[in-house]
């Protein structure tokens, strides 16, 4: 079972930095392991390379949570931190312990407080200055490392540990100290208490609404384990472990939600959604969504009945979590905020119903499995079983499925209405919802405003898990609007907190994004290896939208470096949609290019149905961007010099856009056209507009292309001026293995922290030289110095 006393601290905001000895472990861990491992060990390398022997084969695979207390860490280097802390006087011992208290797992800033009361000398600190340990400051005490600290506290004995507790607890008596003072009452305990239970409850509900999500986890684990009544024991377990997922701590939200020993926990589906298979996911949601349905009605609710027309809309309100409400999310977690902020959300009742709230969440949460896996069926599934409990998830899951199923209208309108909620503040789980429709609807600058709130939001209710699902769907909005390296860069920020925070299947799919910026930026190493990461990881968990993704940006890949066969033949695949293979949303943003690489191989028949599907879908959502790119497929489609007025379209909607990196590659078709025609002067404009924007974005394969057809033309080849910033002739991920090698780390260390191997971190240096002009790491060093770098 979990203890209470002590959680790890709260999760690091940067990747630790490991040695060699950690990297030449053997058997390879998985990467979602790797990180968790390191973050695990507080960034010790030496603990870390300690624990890996310790795993079980299920943790070693990620399938079980890692150890949560920091003696099944690493039991030899905390022994040996103990030894040191215990050849130190008692009284400096006594001191020692009472900081670590102070600081562990909450900081209770109490500490010089506490000294005063007790009337401690201090003095005693100089013993664990003078040994390296700790030292003074204005405030209190600093530890050497987070291990000095841990191994301060549990050199303690029981006794000494409650009797810091109890002096602590008596000098935190200021406004707002009180759940913070709770937590060392509880710490100081003998043993169980119905009495300190309700008082540590009530604490960690006021600690959670404040969104102090590691103080109410610390408080409702210790009220767990004070707790003399089992079921009311599971139930506060499950409260901790929903604390523990949203600060971003996922292996000890598994670990509680197995003490919580609950089958009802509507936390075990979220962490089967973000970590498991998807598949499974959705049925064991679904499932728990009737269940719960149903058990409201056995409370007496009644629910709206839906008549069937996904026009005829109604909902039931969702409530305020209470101390005593079984459900285990603070509202703030709930996917779409509250149901009285949607205009076509009607009540027909007044009582607050928790089961009915649990399964409207859970349904929701099953809609967006089916999304992710891109089962069609499913998604009809959870809308006949949504329609027939009288609850509909509103918005962009709604929307969603109803793009799947080709109702285009119905999709539109959806999805504008949640586009619109994203105003500033509010659920950062609505925010990003109304980014993904913004996107979905062509509104990229409206999907970077929603995503940027959503993050924001989620920092300051302390929800670490939803920061990199928001970052995520931000490096989209920057990619599409002319901004690949700032794309690149946030996801790969995001991707080692997905890691981090146990979230593997939405690192599956920034490991698809970044093979897709990859594709772009010519990386075509780095970007075969994100996708056979991402698939190899897809597949075993039932994940068809990554897959999807993956298999677009080796298909764009070929495209942009002349492999047209190979690029059709992968997007023809993109249509056999499903769990772990593909998507249709995936499919259907694909068209462009697949029209395209099926005109240049002959074969257009199937394109031309793709590409009318595609038309009737920019038709109903009204996106300029969309439009254009259908006149430019329809373009494509034409021949000779029927094309030249639908490029002229499609260039003329671009303007009114912000996919800037497809009206360079517009230009560049129609340039190229125009070149056939014989039209010297327009095409040579048209190429030259072309390449200057694929320098800028760092495309080097599609200036390849467009400096082919400038030659073929014979027009001079290159720009009159090359940009000087260095931020503008690498890409973001070669900019970021630049500076970290110019600081002195190793390949392997920089593999580690950005999640890819040392022969990738190879390819990029020898890229960064390349581009660069130079021929060894000193030069490199000179060189981002000189800029400032």
């Amino acid at each position: 079972m979990v203890t209470s006393v002590n959680p790890p601290p709260q999760p690091r905001t940067s990747p630790p930095q490991p040695t060699d000895a950690w990297q030449q472990l053997g058997p390879p861990l998985p990467e979602g392991v790797r990180v968790r491992v390191l973050r695990a060990a507080y960034g010790n390398p030496r603990a870390a390379a300690e624990l890996v022997p310790l795993l079980t084969e299920r943790q070693a695979a990620g399938l079980d949570p890692l150890p949560a207390e920091p003696a099944a860490l690493a039991p030899q280097l905390l022994r040996a931190h103990r030894l040191h802390i215990r050849a130190l006087p008692d009284d400096t011992r006594l001191l020692l312990l009472l900081a670590a208290a102070d600081q562990y797992p909450v900081a209770t800033n109490a500490f010089l407080r506490a000294v005063a009361a007790a009337h401690l000398d201090t003095r005693a600190l100089e013993a664990a200055e003078a040994a390296g340990i700790a030292h003074a400051t204005a405030s209190g005490v600093v530890f050497r490392d987070a291990w000095t600290r841990v191994a301060a506290y549990e050199s303690g004995s029981s006794a000494d540990r409650r009797d810091v507790h109890r002096l602590l607890a008596r000098v935190l008596h200021g406004d707002g100290e009180a759940p913070r003072r709770s937590w060392h009452r509880g710490a100081g305990a003998l043993g169980p208490s119905a009495r300190l239970t309700a008082e540590l409850g009530a604490a960690a509900h006021e600690a959670r609404e404040l969104g102090d999500h590691l103080l109410a986890g610390a408080l409702g684990e210790r009220a767990a384990a004070l707790s003399p009544d089992p079921r009311e024991r599971s139930r506060l377990f499950s409260r901790a472990a929903a604390d523990a997922w949203h600060r971003g701590d996922g292996d000890r939200a598994r670990g509680l939600v197995s003490a919580s020993a609950s089958e009802e926990s509507a936390l075990g589906g979220m962490l089967a959604l973000r970590s498991g298979n998807a598949t499974e996911a959705f049925d064991g949601l679904l499932t728990a969504a009737v269940r719960h349905a149903r058990a409201a009605l056995e409370q007496g609710s009644v629910l709206n009945r839906s008549a069937g027309d996904q026009g005829s809309r109604s909902a039931q309100p969702e409530r305020f979590s209470t101390p005593d409400d079984p459900y285990p999310y603070p509202y703030s977690s709930h996917p779409y905020g509250s149901w009285d902020s949607h205009p076509d959300a009607q009540s027909s009742y007044s009582v607050p119903n928790p089961a009915l709230d649990t399964a409207v969440h859970l349904l929701a949460r099953a809609t967006e499995a089916a999304v992710y896996t891109g089962d069609l069926r499913r998604c009809r599934e959870a809308a006949t079983v949504a329609a027939r409990l009288g609850v509909i998830p509103p918005g962009t899951l709604a929307g969603l499925a109803a793009a799947v199923e080709g109702r285009y209208e119905d999709a539109r309108n959806l999805l504008k209405a949640a586009a619109g909620r994203c105003g500033p503040g509010g659920d950062p789980t609505l925010l990003i919802h109304s980014g993904i429709a913004a996107l979905l609807l062509g509104d990229h600058s409206g999907a970077e405003r929603a995503t940027v709130r959503a993050a924001a939001s989620a920092r300051a209710r302390g929800e670490a898990v939803t920061v990199p699902q928001a970052m995520e769907f931000r490096a989209y909005a920057d990619f599409w609007t002319g901004r690949p390296r700032a794309a690149e860069a946030a996801a790969a920020d995001a991707l080692w907190q997905a890691y981090a925070t146990g979230q593997d299947n939405g690192a599956c799919h920034l490991q698809a994004a970044l093979a897709m910026f990859a594709a772009v930026t010519g990386d075509g190493e780095v970007c075969r290896e994100r996708a056979e990461a991402a698939r190899t990881h897809a597949r075993a968990h039932g994940l068809g939208l990554p897959a999807a993704l993956a298999l677009w940006a080796l298909a764009f890949l070929d495209l942009s470096t002349g492999r047209f066969e190979s690029a059709a033949a992968r997007l023809r695949a993109l249509a056999g949609f499903g769990p772990g293979h593909g998507h249709r949303a995936i499919r259907h943003l694909a068209t462009p290019h697949y029209v395209e690489a099926a005109v240049r191989t002959g074969d257009t028949r199937v394109a031309r149905a793709a590409h009318a599907d595609y038309d009737r879908w920019a038709v109903a959502v009204r996106s300029a961007d969309d439009l254009a790119l259908s006149a430019r497929c329809r373009a494509l489609l034409a021949p000779g010099a029927e094309a030249v007025d639908h490029y002229r379209t499609a260039l003329d909607l671009h303007a009114h856009g912000t996919r800037d990196f497809e009206r360079a590659r517009t230009e560049l078709l129609f340039g190229s056209a125009l070149r056939r025609l014989r039209h010297r002067t327009e095409a040579r404009d048209r190429l030259h507009s072309a390449l200057e924007a694929f320098e800028t974005f760092g495309a080097p394969h599609c200036a390849t292309q467009a400096r082919a057809e400038l030659r073929a033309l014979g027009a001079p080849a290159t720009l009159t001026s090359r940009p000087t910033d260095l931020t503008t002739r690498l890409t973001a991920q070669q900019l970021m293995v630049a500076r970290m090698a110019a600081e002195g780390a190793t390949n392997r260390e920089i593999a580690v922290r950005l999640a890819l191997s040392p022969r990738t971190i190879d390819h990029h240096l020898r890229g960064v030289f390349s581009r660069l002009g130079i021929r060894s790491r000193i030069e490199l060093v000179r060189l981002l110095g000189d800029v400032g770098l």
